[in-house]
């Protein structure tokens, strides 16, 4: 995600460019972007950067700046959750930056908008079914769910009934007016009604949360000894599960019950460097209000070999029914 006013600076670029140092060899930008942290990454001494992106049009952009780089920027299309078979070797870090970019909220035919009207798209990369396509055709307690457990929406029934008797959607205004004839009038400083809606159906449409914990499985495989893994998330359900994989994956996620049965630890794949997560400090809170909820987890790989990761240790939400 990066910033209203320069899309080359992300959020939490500079807690994250100190809490990596010093920054040496390959590293991975799993969620490129406007490139920002990989700008970064290359000028704080960073041999080579991978920058990696699901959504083509990111490089597009990319080519009135990236030539300056040589052949110490590499880009490649693709998801974050192949990272390690994307890079193709060993790396020294892995970055990724959680959420939907600003420049995409910008562009109102992405459909990731509820203050620009568009088509109801919402997809990061060009595949899979719309928003459109899951709204017109799921069964609307499938459309609660996700209302309810990717966007933590209270009147998730509501909204899922009134989304189902609408139908069909074929515009992100539609569906903000929709949302916001089942909800109250914000108070002065609350947020848009449609915000959470919106970000739920997002992370349906791309998998974000299932993304997610492949990502970091594939960051732990690619990752060699002393090798650093930073996450940016903007999502307390993000967030969570950032957590329990680096609390999980360094053994420091407490001890269980002492009346359960004891579980099998695999050696530890991280240290964690911080006890706590980096938020956004005052300066950057003011020049950039997006930065509110962001938050930074940093882990250091170990010499144990990589494991597996089980997603329901991770706290991930679960639908009753996927549909796609």
């Amino acid at each position: 995600m990066s910033s209203v006013d320069d899309p080359h600076i992300s959020v939490l670029l500079g807690p994250l460019l100190r809490a990596v140092a010093p920054v040496s060899g390959t590293w991975v930008d799993g969620t490129f972007g406007a490139g920002g942290y990989a700008r970064g990454l290359l000028a704080q001494g960073a041999d080579k950067v991978i920058g990696i992106d699901r959504d083509p049009s990111v490089f597009s952009m990319a080519q009135e700046w990236a030539g300056e780089y040589g052949d110490r920027l590499k880009l490649v299309e693709g998801t974050f959750s192949d990272l390690d078979a994307l890079a193709g070797e060993q790396v020294d870090g892995v970055v990724l930056d959680l959420g939907v970019s600003s420049m995409q909220l910008d562009q109102a035919e992405r459909g990731f908008s509820f203050m620009r009207d568009g088509p109801l798209d919402m997809r990061m990369g060009g595949d899979g079914p719309t928003a459109a396509d899951l709204l017109n055709t799921m069964p609307e307690q499938v459309i609660a769910d996700v209302l309810y457990l990717y966007g933590e929406e209270r009147a998730s029934r509501r909204i899922a009934k009134a989304i189902v008797a609408a139908r069909p959607l074929s515009r992100t205004g539609q569906l903000s007016d929709i949302v916001g004839g089942c909800l109250p009038r914000p108070k002065p400083g609350q947020s848009h009604p449609s915000t959470r809606t919106f970000q739920a159906i997002r992370i349906w449409v791309n998998d974000e949360f299932g993304q997610l914990v492949a990502g970091l499985s594939a960051a732990e495989r690619a990752l060699r000894p002393g090798g650093k893994l930073a996450v940016v998330s903007f999502h307390s359900l993000e967030d969570r599960i950032v957590k329990r994989f680096m609390q999980t994956r360094s053994n420091s996620a407490g001890g269980g019950s002492r009346h359960a049965p004891e579980v099998a630890q695999d050696e530890a794949a991280f240290t964690l460097p911080f006890r706590r997560a980096i938020g956004p400090d005052d300066s950057e809170l003011a020049a950039n209000p997006r930065s509110r909820s962001a938050l930074l987890r940093v882990g250091i790989r170990t010499t144990a070999p990589a494991g597996r990761v089980d997603s329901q240790m991770l706290g991930l939400p679960r639908l009753s029914e996927r549909g796609v």
